[in-house]
């Protein structure tokens, strides 16, 4: 045991340090919407169809900007495999590249949000909250924009390893969203009205533009990236080459992620066919959960990065040791939370002022912290593999986990066998046991193929 110890030690400290800024920058993301649900929550009238109607406008969001905001975090691997390799100027080149990409998924993922927002009867969702979704979705829709442009140069920020910038520009828009969020959801006197839901969607749009102009200003700025923004390119055509790499690798990671976040949007929709208090209280649940998640992927970027830096050195031993103790590092923080969530379920719940929202959502938090090591393995696992630039079988096997074996369990022990939204969170378990286990194979596989 010892001796497997020190083999990752100095992994283990390399993979912590690089993770635990992107960590913060991850869970401060999911913080804001979490602190929408909160401040939503405890709105002393309408928090029940305030929160289903957010599950729903945040669902359908989630769905289509996980496309988009995966597609750019693939750039991050690159960015360490050409500065491993000493190419300030190809640094530079990913940079133009990955702006012009997230401007063009905006667009694309902004069009696919508005599409499916104008044909929501289509989920045959509440009619009472109807009206309220929509107007959330088209506010938060907006802030689509500024929020791709953040993530597509805060891949390049972690993928020179300065992954401290995201994190101080994510803590500060966090505080800027909860101060706000106070003002506009409950209004201030006669000053400022109470715009309930929207507000929180106001708050959400500026935070997102701040966090997009700090970055851009801070990287201009900042002595650490001149060498890169200075560096001498090949002009637009590797840019244009770059722009193609990047939609390659991108998009079907991309589709890795809605694979997973459609299906738990689907549980969503069953929820919302049981009850409103079920589907506000899988919202309130499902934001435990996220925040978690999100971790386990900021774990999964920093094994990434340095995944793609044993790629640039060349390095078998230096991919699977990065790899390994990346997952190990998940294993340890997602076994920590599921403790956590099963000790203290009933007390996470508490904040919502409606008894049987809470009690509901305590029962699916308990489920939550079962599948904390699952959900924490293949999250880690999609990172590790982006870092080998090995997208298109983990999409299938996300799909198989999801759309094939995760959502029919949910509707069959949900409806069939009427375990209600114990069932529906069953199924979610069962998908997340599947792809854990094939994403992680799949890493030591196609890691020990390398350079034969």
């Amino acid at each position: 045991m010892n001796t497997f110890l020190n083999r990752y030690k100095s992994d283990f400290k390399a993979t912590f340090n690089l993770a635990l800024p992107i960590i913060t920058a991850q869970v401060g993301v999911m913080l804001m919407g979490f602190a929408d649900t909160v401040q939503v929550g405890r709105m002393a009238q309408g928090s029940v169809p305030a929160l289903a109607a957010a599950a729903d406008a945040n669902g359908i969001f989630f769905n289509i900007a996980i496309i988009g905001y995966i597609c750019l975090q693939v750039v991050a691997p690159l960015v360490s495999s050409a500065q491993s390799s000493n190419n300030p100027g190809q640094c530079k080149q990913l940079l133009r590249a990955s702006v012009v990409v997230s401007l063009i998924m905006s667009v694309i993922c902004a069009l696919l949000i508005v599409l499916i927002g104008l044909n929501i009867d289509l989920l045959k969702q509440p009619k009472e909250i109807k009206s309220m979704t929509l107007d959330f979705l088209w506010i938060i829709t907006v802030s689509i924009f500024p929020s791709f442009v953040f993530s597509a140069i805060k891949s390049f920020t972690d993928g020179l390893s300065h992954t401290k910038v995201a994190m101080q520009i994510t803590v500060s828009a966090l505080l800027l969203n909860v101060v706000i969020n106070h003002f506009l959801i409950n209004g201030y006197k006669n000053i400022i009205p109470a715009l309930g839901l929207n507000g929180a969607g106001y708050a959400t749009l500026t935070a997102r533009i701040y966090m997009a102009v700090a970055i851009i200003i801070y990287t201009l700025r900042d002595k650490a990236f001149k060498p890169y923004l200075q560096a001498s390119t090949q002009g637009l055509d590797s840019i244009k080459t770059l722009i193609g790499k990047i939609m390659k690798l991108g998009i079907p990671s991309g589709f890795q992620g809605f694979s997973e976040v459609a299906a738990f949007y689907g549980a969503v929709v069953m929820m919302g066919w049981i009850s409103l208090p079920h589907k506000a209280a899988h919202q309130v649940a499902i934001g435990f959960v996220s925040m978690t998640f999100m971790a386990a992927t900021g774990i999964g970027a920093a094994g990434g990065i340095r995944v793609g830096s044993g790629m640039g050195e060349k390095s078998k031993k230096a991919i699977i040791d990065a790899g390994t103790s990346a997952l190990l590092m998940g294993l340890i923080f997602m076994g920590t939370c599921s403790i956590i969530f099963l000790v203290f379920n009933d007390f996470l719940a508490s904040y919502v002022k409606d008894d049987q929202v809470v009690a509901l959502a305590a029962e699916l938090i308990i489920w939550g912290g079962i599948f904390q090591l699952f959900d924490g393995t293949q999250a880690v696992s999609v990172g590790i593999l982006r870092g080998i630039a090995d997208v298109n079988v983990p999409t299938i096997i996300t799909f198989i986990a999801y759309w094939v074996v995760g959502l029919p369990m949910c509707y069959f022990l949900g409806f069939v066998l009427d375990l209600k939204h114990i069932g529906i969170w069953i199924g979610l378990t069962s998908s997340l046991l599947v792809s854990a286990s094939l994403l992680s194979w799949r890493f030591y596989a196609k890691a020990n193929k390398l350079w034969h």
